[in-house]
């Protein structure tokens, strides 16, 4: 059960179940009304999906939006219905056309969260709207189900991220570079994982500090922004995952006031490995380390390369 004097992405969850239940969906959309619980489930299908090549608008493998060819619908699996999902589940037992058994009521409107093995919960920047299309006893544990839905994961995450989503579970990574092993598309998922994960309420160091990146393994943008996310906030940091972001991050509230100096080490990978990419009907028709370089020169930032 949740103390409810947290919000969603601050919650302690204390599950009752043996089977750990890792998700939750959450609704966030009712006007006036604080968030609330819908269900929570060891699995969901259709939140992690095999991404097809080819590039998207930023210029990488991940596309913006998935075509209809990779989605499928989304199930429940080991799921602990909460009072909105039971309510659909009851409308969906009555039947439509028959009292309570209207069609809208087994639609739900819900945001998706990890649960941390300390029960914290955090977004994951996917939601489900979607009716309850069947339910069935779930063979992952007693009094659990099994509950499919006629529509997909809005903004589901590419297979290759569910490591790194597991990875948060127990806890920020210590270490750094563990983003190093990783190829373009999944880097940029451990940037994305990184700003879901970044604390909200953490001051700025003050202006004039100075930063350390590790440039061993910067052979990419990707690579610039796990890498930068780091020199600022340590290992599993953030400090932005595309050009905009990192612009934001620059002028404050992300770890670092500007002005501020960023000592890169290793600098002669990147001047020799980097792989520039083509963002096409773009104004940046190439992203390239000198780029980056001029980027954060005009937003207060010096960067002194060794």
């Amino acid at each position: 059960m949740p103390d409810d004097e947290k919000t969603p992405g601050e919650l302690r969850w204390r599950w009752d179940e043996s089977v750990p239940l890792r998700w939750l969906l959450v609704d966030e959309y009712t006007m006036g009304e604080p968030d609330t619980a819908i269900a929570a489930c060891a699995d969901i299908d259709g939140l992690f999906v095999d991404v097809p090549p080819g590039p998207s608008a930023d210029g990488v493998g991940c596309p913006d939006v998935f075509e209809e060819s990779v989605l499928r619908p989304a199930m429940l699996l080991g799921c602990r219905p909460e009072p909105p999902l039971r309510r659909a589940l009851d409308a969906l037992a009555r039947g439509a056309g028959n009292p309570g058994g209207a069609l809208w009521r087994r639609r739900i409107l819900a945001s998706v969260f990890s649960v941390a093995d300390d029960g914290t919960a955090t977004s994951v920047g996917a939601s489900l709207q979607a009716s309850v299309a069947d339910v069935r006893p779930s063979v992952l544990g007693d009094g659990l189900l099994d509950v499919a839905f006629d529509a997909a994961i809005a903004d589901p995450i590419p297979a290759e991220a569910r490591q790194i989503w597991e990875l948060w579970r127990a806890g920020r990574p210590a270490e750094p570079g563990g983003w190093a092993r990783y190829d373009r598309e999944t880097r940029l998922q451990w940037a994305s994982a990184a700003l879901f994960h970044h604390p909200r309420d953490t001051p700025d160091k003050p202006s004039g500090t100075v930063y350390h990146l590790d440039g061993r393994d910067v052979t990419d943008i990707e690579g610039f922004y796990c890498a930068i996310g780091e020199a600022v906030n340590g290992p599993g940091g953030y400090f932005g995952w595309n050009l905009g972001a990192l612009h934001d991050c620059t002028l404050g509230g992300w770890g670092a006031a500007r002005p501020f100096k960023l000592v890169w080490h290793d600098f002669a990978v990147a001047r020799s490995r980097w792989v520039s990419v083509s963002v096409p009907d773009a104004e940046v028709l190439d992203i390239t380390v000198d780029q980056v370089l001029q980027w954060l020169a005009e937003d207060g930032v010096e960067v002194v390369s060794r």
